[in-house]
Parts: C-alpha cells; sequence; structure tokens
C-alpha cells in the first residue's frame, strides 16, 4: 500500500484528514491534492502530510493509482469528465459524497467509465477546512462503498484494505439503498431540525423569550441545523425522490399522533413513546453515525466564585482538552448545570472518570 499514488481533489476536513490517514496509517508518501484554496496546500505540503500541490488538475495527477473526489456530488461528476478519458485504465476513482445514486448512474451510463466505487465515510466535525482535518477521524466510523457497472473486484479489495487501514468500518451497499437509509438517518433529521427552528422563529414574541429559553433538549436535537445551508441544498437536490417519500411517511407518523392526542388515546400515546424508547435503546454506543455526535459530560456543582476554573484545571492538568465550558439555565431534562464538550469518546469517558474520583457529581451524556 506505501507504494501506492496517490491523488485527492478537494482539500478540505474529509480529503485533508484521508492525506493525513494515508501519510501517518499506511505509509504512502506520494499524496498529491488539487486544490483552490492555495493556503490549504501550503499548509499540507508544509506539515508534509502530500508531495505535490495543484490549484487545478495536472498531467501528475493523471497518473495516480486512486483518486479520490472530495468535492460536491455536481462538482464531483465534473471532474469525472475530465478525468474518465485520461487516467491510467487501473486507476481507481472514488468520492466521499453524501448521496451516491446520482454519481453512480452518472458512472454506469458512461460509455468507457473509469473504476468507480462509490464511497461515504459517515465521520466529520463542525469544523471544515484542511487546518480542522486530523488522521483518527474515521476510527470507528462506518465508511459506505457503493460499487457501480465499472466496479471490480480487486477495486473493493484494495479499498476495504485502505479504509480498514485508516481506522473506519467498511460497509458496501448499494447506491439506492444508500441514499434511502442516509435519507432516513441524516437527510430527513436536518429538515426537520430546521423546520423545529423555523417553527419556534415564526412562533417566538418580539422579545426573543423563546429564543433565551431554548436551550436543554431543544438546543441538542437541534444542534445539526446549525449545519451548512449550501451543503445541505446540494445534499436535498441529489436525493429529493427518496427525501419526499420519507417526509411523508414522517407527516404520516405525525398525523397518526395528533389523532391520537385528539381522542385521548393514553395507552396510544403511551405506546408511541414506548416503541421509540424501545428501538432508540437498541443502538450502538460505539459506532460513529452519520450526524455528528456531540461528546459531552455535565456536571451538578454549586454556584461559587472560581468552581469552573478548578474543574478545568483539574482536566487541563491531566491534558484533556475541553472544546466548550457552559452553565445550563434550562435543566428541565438534565442533571447537572455545567456542561462541558470535550473533543472525544475517550476524553469525555477520561473527564468524567477523573471528575467523579475528584468528588464531583458528574453525568454522560448519551
Amino acid at each position: 500500500m506505501e507504494h501506492k499514488k496517490i491523488a485527492i481533489i478537494g482539500l478540505g476536513l474529509i480529503g485533508g484528514s484521508i492525506a493525513r490517514a494515508l501519510k501517518e496509517r499506511c505509509g504512502i508518501t506520494d499524496i498529491a491534492a488539487v486544490n483552490r484554496n492555495p493556503e490549504s496546500l501550503e499548509q499540507a505540503i508544509s506539515d508534509g502530510t502530500i508531495s505535490q500541490g495543484f490549484n487545478e488538475i495536472d498531467k501528475y495527477i493523471y497518473d495516480s493509482d486512486i483518486i479520490f473526489l472530495c468535492t460536491p456530488v455536481k462538482k464531483t461528476i465534473e471532474f469525472l469528465e475530465i478525468l474518465a478519458p485520461k487516467v491510467k485504465k487501473e486507476c481507481i476513482i472514488t468520492d466521499v459524497g453524501s448521496t451516491k445514486n446520482d454519481i453512480v448512474t452518472y458512472v454506469n451510463n458512461m460509455v468507457n467509465p473509469p473504476v468507480f466505487i462509490g464511497g461515504h465515510p459517515m465521520a466529520g466535525t463542525e469544523k471544515n477546512g484542511y487546518k480542522a482535518s486530523f488522521s483518527h477521524l474515521f476510527e470507528n466510523a462506518y465508511y459506505i462503498l457503493s460499487p457501480c457497472k465499472s466496479t471490480t473486484r480487486e477495486s473493493i479489495d484494495i479499498m476495504v484494505q485502505i479504509i480498514k487501514s485508516i481506522g473506519g468500518i467498511p460497509v458496501v451497499i448499494e447506491a439506492c439503498e444508500h441514499d434511502r437509509i442516509t435519507g432516513s438517518i441524516s437527510h430527513v433529521p436536518h429538515i426537520i431540525a430546521s423546520s423545529l427552528v423555523n417553527m419556534v422563529k415564526e412562533s417566538d414574541s418580539p422579545e426573543g423569550k423563546m429564543r433565551m429559553l431554548a436551550a436543554g433538549g431543544f438546543k441538542d436535537i437541534t444542534r445539526i441545523a446549525s449545519s451548512s445551508p449550501e451543503m445541505w441544498e446540494n445534499i436535498v437536490t441529489s436525493n429529493s425522490n427518496e427525501i419526499e417519500g420519507i417526509l411523508d411517511k414522517f407527516i404520516n407518523i405525525l398525523n397518526k399522533f395528533k389523532e391520537l392526542m385528539k381522542k385521548n388515546d393514553r395507552a396510544g400515546i403511551n405506546n408511541f413513546f414506548d416503541s421509540a424508547k424501545q428501538y432508540r435503546d437498541l443502538f450502538s454506543e460505539s459506532s460513529k453515525g452519520l450526524i455528528i455526535p456531540v461528546y459531552k459530560i455535565i456536571v451538578d456543582v454549586i454556584d461559587k466564585p472560581g468552581i469552573i476554573g478548578e474543574i478545568a484545571t483539574i482536566l487541563g492538568k491531566n491534558r484533556i482538552n475541553i472544546k466548550n465550558i457552559n452553565v445550563s439555565n434550562n435543566r428541565e431534562f438534565e442533571q447537572g448545570c455545567l456542561v462541558i464538550t470535550l473533543t472525544d469518546t475517550e476524553s469525555a469517558y477520561a473527564a468524567f472518570d477523573l471528575l467523579n474520583n475528584n468528588g464531583y457529581k458528574v453525568y454522560r451524556n448519551t
């Protein structure tokens, strides 16, 4: 694997993290990148992640063994048009888009398609750009592979090997099934989160009292509404057929619940929440999903001078990085008042144990 020649088009969070992971975990040294932002290329060359950087596709890219297209779906198709007639016959081209059917259908309709495998790493952060990338982004994260007519058995084996090497969990799923799944567990939830925020916006008083009180659970379930509008416009338009059907199903569920309330059907209402709870409790806590998780602990403390400093000092001395620390003013459905956001699962568990051992009452946010 270390002798492969890799090209990455789009050196943002995902592309940059792939480059770092391939360099650090697979020992690959010949990594070229194409990116419009010269600062990202300069930084990646400076820190030794890539060996070559270009602002547009160069003939050097055509000689690659594997090309990662880390761009929006529409751009990915444009790059495929450019690359297809010029890359080596055995070159593997893959993408990292959140929808798969459009791109796979496009490749299947090409007269002479390159060896292509649709890819979707189910990992990310709320930050973007090369400066936010890191090599362990894909650890314990599902990495979807969607084959098309030009996909070979050898190309799948190579991609599976790469994904495992960078810490991911490879899963082979047909493109149409991928889009149905992601539509249900990612795309529609983002639409719902934004709808909830817009509902509060339209219902709020001129004084903004709803916004002031919108913390705790509401802030958690609508967190994903802060994602990039441009990115979600691209995702929704490229998966609109699946999303429309899923929204119909969701609206039907809401209407059924509305009828339960009208009839004052207490048993039916209880079953609605119980069914959701039972299914939700089956979800894995160890694997990463499509929606970016938040790693939080909540500390029950008395409001006194220096208490935040005490806790920050304990964590800092033990090299635990705090992303954010704040007081929760709306605690209707949660215990404790000091919310500490950390960088990853390991940090959350370490902070929990550390503060608990120091006599603090600590709760994990799961």
